[in-house]
Formats: C-alpha cells, structure tokens, sequence
C-alpha cells in the first residue's frame, strides 16, 4: 500500500523533479561555463571580444528554442501524459549534452564544428522547455495541499544542486593545462552527464501521473488545442506570469555573467569564482525548501515579492564586490542575493505559476510562459558582456537592468491572486480564485 499512497506519490514525483532540474541545470552550468571560458577557443575562428560575445551568445540559442519546446511538450503533457513526456525530454537533455562531448571541434572539422554545437544546443533548448515545467505540475497534482509549494521546491532544488555539481566538477578541470583542457580535459563535465541522465531516467520511469490529470483524460476534458485555450482563457495570467519569470535572469547574471567578467575582464581567479558560485548555490539547495514551505503557511506572494525587491537591491553589493575583488564582499552579497532573496521566488514559482492555470492547460500555462520568461535569463550573459564592454569598472548597467527586472516581476506577482489555500482540484478556476482574494 505505501507504494501507491499519495504521500509516496508525492515524494517520488519530488524526487524525480529534483533529479530531472540537477541534470537540466548541470548541463546548463557546465555549457555556459564552457562558453564562458574556453568554447570561444575552441569552436570560434575569430579571437578577443568578439568571439567571446559570440561563444556567450551560443547560450541564448537554447532559450530561443525553449518557447518552441513549451508548446510541443506542453500541447502533449496536457492531452496525454505528462509523465511520458518528462521520460522523453529528459532522455534528449542528456543525449544532446553527451553528444556536445564528444565533438570534434574548429581546428578538426571547420565550420561544422560551431554548426553542430548550436544543433544540439537547439536540442538541449528543446528538451529543456518542457523539463521543469512538467515536472512542477505533476508535483503539484501530486502534492499534499497544505504543501504543494514544498515538494515542488525540490524541482528548483535540484536546479541549484546541477549548479553545485558541475561547480565542483569544473574546477579541477579548469586547473588542467592549457593543452590538455582544451584537448580532451573540457570534455569530462559533458560525458559525466550520461550518469545523472540514467539515475533520473530510472526514478522518472517509475512515475505516474497524478489522479486530478487522470480523471479529466478518463472523461475525455481534455483541451482539443491547449495553446488556443490557454489564450483565450488565460491571456492575462499568460502575461502576469511571462513577467514574473523575468526574474530568473538573476540566475545567469549570477551562474554565468558574473563568471565571465570576474575572470576576463576583473582578473580574479577562475577556481575561486566556480568554488564561490558552488558554495552559494548550495546554500540554495537548503534555503528555497524553507522559503517554499513558509510560503505555505504565509502565501505565495509576499515570499516573491520580497525576494525580487532583495535581488535587485543586492546586485549592486555583489558587482561591486567583484570589481574591486573584495572577496568578503563578493561571498556575503552573493549569499545575500542568491542565497537568500532569489531562493525566495526561486522557491515558490514551481508551485504559483503551475497553481494559476486550470489542470487542462496547466503544463501549457506554466511551460510557455516560464520559457518566454527565460528568454531574457538566456541573453543576459551576452547583454552583460556587451553594456560593460571589457571595462572592470563599468558594472553599472547590467546591475541596473537587473534590479529594473526583478522589480517588473515583483510588481506582476502583485497583480496576480493568491492561491496556497486553494483546493487542487479547484487551481485555475476564477470563482474560486476570487474567494481566497
């Protein structure tokens, strides 16, 4: 009987969201890292600003493909499983990130070479528009209601644990010599990923989905098209809940951007940058599930919205910090930024935004706005490099552009209703919604 409890439901699905968001956002960190330090070397003719802008703007390319992922994944999880979907998509997240392993690189091949590594980083892109949001909604259909933000919390968890993993991996790599990293040694973080894909696809598979989903699959209510219902019925939450997601380009300027200018343009030391951004993140892992929870207790938005207002108050500590290498500085605003105010909404967004949508179109929902959301956390890296242009002392305008962001998204979750008391059967429906307001 504990097999099929919904407790044990609920932690499995968990589990699974954990493992699926560390492979997700292990790949991420390991390639914008690479695109960071060493892919312009390596599959970019051209040498200086340039290629690095390029290398950096390479990481954009898989959000430009998550929207298109959203609505493919999104239309199948909320017409026939969302479980099978979540198989597929992480079997070609961690396909896509092997294969980038295993290339031949500019000086082997030519051209080929960068035409391939955006192939599969347009797959990557593709599978990733439909890792976390699927995962979310399931495990908020699977969850306890009085703790549907907690067990979701481990899906974001798991972002900031792939952070931690490939931290930790790539800082002996990057203590390699220079000839062997750049000829087999970057390729370890990459191949290293075929192991957390099989964990994960060996959780995953054991999955089910959740009854509410069932039902309406078993009475044929199902949304014929859940993209044109989603617009119809939903625009202005479509439009909320785009904006909101504008905050996680805290994540990139933080993870990648921060990485880049520390050691291109500050000089600091490229170990001492990875082992901070591990620390950091892994403090994370710890903090978002107790924000998670009190947002259970207190409601969604007044755990978002503080924690936008910190991010961007608190960007300005930590670029000052790396501009000047004060490392004290750079851990405690880091911690303060990452740690704390971005694992506020970072924690509860896996829960709020799938809750806003009805069960018939809440993969959809939550997928398609979170991706279009991401668009701007996939550019930021490239915008960062382009308004400092190489100048240590020119933070300013990226800092200023964040903090501008995360006070959009915490004004657009003050719009939206509050949904923690909300009975899951009952998430998406206006009359209800309006009660809890």
């Amino acid at each position: 009987m504990a097999e099929t409890s919904p407790s044990h439901k609920a932690r499995r699905a968990a589990i699974a969201g954990f493992l699926g968001s560390t492979l997700e956002y292990y790949d991420f960190f390991i390639y914008g890292s690479a695109a960071a330090l060493f892919f312009d070397k390596l599959f970019f003719p051209d040498t200086g600003t340039v290629s690095a802008l390029i290398s950096l703007a390479t990481l954009g390319v898989a959000y430009v493909a998550r929207p298109f992922g959203a609505v493919l994944w999104g239309h199948l999880g909320d017409k026939l499983s969302r479980r099978d979907v979540l198989v597929l998509t992480l079997v070609m997240m961690g396909g896509s990130t092997f294969l980038i392993g295993c290339l031949p690189t500019y000086g082997q091949i030519g051209v080929a070479a960068p035409i391939l590594l955006v192939v599969l980083r347009l797959i990557q892109g593709l599978s990733a528009g439909g890792e976390s949001p699927g995962s979310s909604s399931l495990t908020v259909e699977h969850a306890p209601e009085r703790l549907r933000a907690f067990f979701t919390s481990f899906t974001l968890s798991g972002v900031q644990f792939g952070i931690v993993i490939s931290s930790a991996v790539f800082v002996p790599i990057s203590k390699l010599p220079d000839d062997v990293l750049l000829s087999w040694g970057w390729r370890i973080p990459f191949l290293l990923s075929a192991v957390i894909t099989f964990v994960a696809y060996f959780v995953r598979r054991k999955l089910s989905d959740a009854e509410v989903f069932e039902e309406i699959k078993d009475e044929g209510q199902t949304a014929r098209m859940p993209v044109v219902d989603l617009l119809i019925h939903d625009w202005a939450n479509v439009i909320r809940v785009t904006i909101c997601a504008l905050f996680t380009m805290v994540s990139t300027v933080f993870t990648v951007f921060a990485l880049s200018f520390a050691v291109g343009v500050v000089k600091l030391d490229e170990s001492d940058m990875l082992i901070m951004i591990g620390v950091v993140n892994l403090i994370t892992v710890v903090t978002q599930p107790a924000f998670a929870y009190l947002s259970d207790r207190v409601g969604r938005k007044p755990v978002f919205i503080v924690g936008c207002v910190g991010c961007g108050a608190s960007v300005f500590a930590f670029f000052g910090g790396i501009a000047t290498g004060n490392w004290p500085v750079i851990y405690g605003a880091g911690i303060l930024m990452n740690g704390i105010f971005y694992a506020m909404p970072n924690a509860v967004y896996p829960a709020y935004f799938p809750e806003l949508f009805p069960v018939q179109r809440r993969y959809t929902g939550m997928a398609i706005c979170l991706m279009l959301g991401l668009l701007m956390a996939g550019f930021s890296p490239a915008i960062g490099s382009w308004l400092t242009g190489g100048d240590a002392a020119h933070w300013g305008p990226i800092a200023w552009l964040t903090a501008g962001v995360c006070l959009l998204s915490a004004v657009a979750a003050a719009t939206a209703r509050e949904t923690f008391r909300v009975p899951t059967e009952r998430l998406g429906l206006p009359a209800v919604s309006s009660s809890v307001e």
